[in-house]
């Protein structure tokens, strides 16, 4: 399946995106791998202008809603960083499942597409925020969406800032 890919013209857009880790592995539940990818967010934010208005880290994908200044950068050097730390961290817990990720003598985490949808409306934005913010119920991970760890609904406080949609 071909890659689904923003435009040049609208890389400073607000998007829907999504992650997925190739086969649906179980991935980021052990060895602080939530904090690698909170980590690579919290850098983007500080280093390259993203913006994140609703996030959810689950056990083999993420989506987020978000904005840059180049959208098209930002989410190739995330998947970039986060292949690299992933594939150290793996290598030192569980070196056996890096050969699930091997192709061509390289690694592959992610599926290649990251299915962007461009938020052209309010209600699609919040239809959104609610379908991430409670990804978490949905899979039966927790009760209610504040009380999942990896999310911007979360009562906990992470490195990621949220920004408000209003703004």
């Amino acid at each position: 399946m071909p890659s689904v890919l923003i435009a040049k013209q609208l890389k400073d857009k607000i998007y829907f995106v999504t992650f997925t880790v190739h086969n649906w592995y179980y991935l980021f539940d052990r060895h602080n791998r939530f904090e690698i990818l909170e980590d690579s967010f919290a850098f983007c934010q500080k280093n390259k202008g993203l913006k994140i208005y609703a996030f959810v880290f689950m056990l083999n994908h993420l989506h987020f809603i978000s904005t840059a200044p180049d959208m098209i950068a930002v989410i190739r050097d995330i998947k970039t960083f986060l292949a690299k730390e992933l594939k150290k961290n793996i290598g030192d817990t569980e070196p056996r499942i890096l050969k699930l990720f091997e192709k061509d003598g390289s690694y592959h985490f992610w599926k290649e597409t990251n299915f962007p949808k461009i938020i052209e409306s309010e209600d699609f934005l919040h239809q959104k925020i609610e379908y991430i913010e409670s990804n978490p119920v949905r899979k039966q991970y927790v009760l209610y969406p504040e009380d999942w760890r990896w999310s911007s609904a979360s009562k906990e406080p992470t490195k990621i800032a949220v920004t408000n949609v209003e703004n």
